[in-house]
């Protein structure tokens, strides 16, 4: 069984002048140490899937196992504190605090002393390839590669092993997108993270284990390296 196990989901919601069917009938998993890519036009359903891995919603029918146990049933903005993080496009820092004080957040919610959570902080700050100089600087003061990179350090405070990431490098250029693409590959492979991309960039999801198409809200598996297409 996978960390995350997507059995026969649906999800849809009431448009102006009907109801979308945005996912349909989704069954496919994800497990620890393995980088997904989610690929597929706009308003493919690609995004809506995310967000129901993310628990910011709940299928219409079907249901999302994480560890074993059912989406529905768990406290989903616990989840996201402690279990799942996710990374945007748009980098979602709080502008108004610093690089070291956006990744301490989510370890003083969590109950951590400022102190022990400014040190993980350091840390985590670290393994991002970024130094003591972005530690007071507050976003608007970064490039955007070392916002995306802040934000993912922010995302592993928590200490989950889920790390979604919607269109983490749309905002950025090849070189800086690449420097992301290589940092949540670590996460996957050598700090065990399932690690699920939302993306268009063609060149990040050559990267993945594994590529989902979203087409339709339906889900197909991608074939890599001449194997051919299968359904999820």
């Amino acid at each position: 069984m996978g960390l995350i196990e997507v059995k026969d989901v649906s999800y849809s919601y009431q448009g102006k002048y009907q109801t979308i069917e945005a996912v349909k009938n989704v069954t496919c998993s994800f497990d620890e140490g393995a980088f997904y890519a989610i690929v597929g036009h706009s308003g493919s359903g690609k995004t809506t899937l995310l967000s129901l891995l993310a628990g910011l919603d709940l299928p219409t029918s079907g249901e999302i196992y994480v560890d074993g146990s059912a989406m529905s049933a768990l406290n989903r903005d616990r989840y996201r504190l402690k279990t799942a993080s996710v990374v945007y496009q748009s980098f979602n820092l709080f502008p108004l605090l610093t690089a070291l004080e956006n990744v301490t957040y989510p370890m003083q919610l969590q109950g951590r002393s400022k102190a022990e959570a400014e040190a993980v902080a350091k840390q985590l700050i670290a393994e991002v390839g970024l130094g003591e100089k972005i530690w007071r600087r507050r976003p608007l003061m970064m490039s955007g590669g070392e916002q995306q990179r802040v934000a993912i350090a922010r995302a592993r405070a928590a200490g989950g092993k889920i790390m979604l990431a919607d269109e983490p490098t749309g905002n950025l250029d090849a070189k800086n997108g690449n420097m992301i693409t290589n940092q949540l590959k670590l996460l996957a492979h050598e700090r065990g993270y399932a690690v699920i991309v939302v993306t268009h960039n063609e060149e990040l999801a050559k990267q993945a284990d594994a590529v989902y198409m979203m087409q339709d809200g339906q889900l197909t598996t991608l074939a890599k390296e001449g194997q051919h297409e299968s359904d999820a």
